[in-house]
């Protein structure tokens, strides 16, 4: 290994004496590919297995925790004791390639397609998605409904225990249902779970303490609880930088083990509610570093692209479409084949790299999001 690189194969341990093998992590990716009943397919847990030699900690595709969170076709579920021997055939097969599994656990709220979820769509308020054309309205949630919720997040937690997870990473953001209720675009209630933004962080932070009571209460070992989250909405109103400072202000006083943050790029920088023209990790880092560590991800494709990331001081990084490209990615760097990296997808070749089929057909189908498409 050429020894520039070398930061990026230090060692890492968790403030719950959890340790990883170097820097770099398996972000979390739909793959679209798990069977109709939630189960997973050989197929997937081929595609993963195949991901997860070289990196340190793979974080799988997000988990439905209720029936009606189910946020697209081909997504595995959590949502039932019934689903925890294909939850654990996915996290043997991550850990026999020697990296720890997080199961990212989600509700898809408003962004749920009307028939996965018997046309129930919900949120924290009845307000569409501006995301997709012709979405419905959905159906407010009943405070009795929200506190369920937060309890199906404990128990799909206790089933990832049960499974042999190392970790749940739960999904504050790209906008689904805990995101919803931190949003002032999808979040207009005017009870305890809306209105002021402290009061539109309550959800968020009663889903992270009922996961680390579950936790606490049924890891018989060091257990990984991660929140992932997205800075900023394009909306208005919507989520901008100062309200995200303030949720991580929050998160960073919650023990938690790591924030992830949701980015395209890792050096992007704030749209508003900031006057600072610095990247959003800097700022996030800066509020939250030296309490909880940070995960940085966001089009880092070469090896000198993630050693430049590292020394931010962000301690961990997620790399998403680039594990998808190059399996090995992790691999060339350790044995000095840094520039054999490949940085694009054979869109010609659809057998490579164990892709199943419906992600394959996603990539193809999506120009601009993979670079070669």
């Amino acid at each position: 290994m050429n020894q520039k690189y070398s930061p990026l194969f230090k060692d890492f341990t968790f403030s719950n004496g959890l340790s990883l093998k170097n820097r770099v992590v398996m972000a979390p990716m739909t793959n679209f590919s798990s069977n109709p009943d939630g189960t997973v397919t050989d197929a997937e847990v081929k595609y993963y297995a195949r991901r997860s030699s070289g990196v340190s900690m793979v974080i799988t595709a997000c988990t439905y925790v209720t029936a009606n969170g189910k946020g697209f076709k081909g997504e595995f579920g959590g949502n039932t004791d019934d689903m925890i021997p294909s939850l654990k055939q996915l996290a043997s097969a991550i850990k026999e390639q020697g990296a720890k599994a997080v199961l990212q656990i989600f509700h898809g709220g408003r962004e749920c397609p009307p028939d996965l979820v018997n046309s129930d769509v919900v949120s924290a308020s009845a307000v569409p998605s501006p995301n997709r054309e012709s979405a419905p309205v959905p159906r407010e949630l009943s405070d009795s409904e929200v506190e369920s919720i937060i309890r199906d997040f404990g128990e799909t937690t206790r089933r990832a225990i049960e499974a042999g997870y190392d970790g749940v990473e739960i999904h504050g953001a790209n906008g689904y249902l805990i995101q919803q209720f931190f949003s002032p675009h999808s979040n207009r209630r005017e009870d305890r779970w809306g209105g002021s933004l402290e009061k539109r962080m309550a959800f968020p932070l009663a889903v992270v303490d009922e996961v680390k009571k579950v936790a606490a209460e049924h890891a018989k070992e060091p257990f990984i609880v991660g929140y992932r989250f997205s800075p900023e909405e394009p909306e208005t109103p919507g989520i901008n930088m100062a309200d995200t400072l303030a949720l991580v202000d929050a998160l960073a006083n919650k023990n938690l083990d790591y924030l992830h943050v949701s980015l395209m790029d890792f050096w992007s920088t704030p749209r508003r509610g900031v006057e600072d023209t610095r990247p959003r990790m800097e700022l996030i880092m800066e509020k939250a570093g030296p309490r909880v560590p940070i995960i940085g991800v966001g089009s880092i494709y070469t090896a000198d692209d993630a050693l430049k990331a590292i020394e931010t001081g962000v301690p961990l990084i997620a790399l998403a479409r680039e594990l998808i490209i190059d399996p090995d990615w992790v691999q060339k760097i350790e044995s000095g084949k840094e520039n054999d990296i490949v940085t694009e997808i054979d869109k010609n070749d659809p057998n490579q790299h164990d892709v199943p089929d419906p992600l394959w057909q996603a990539i193809v189908n999506s120009p601009g999001w993979f670079p070669g498409v």
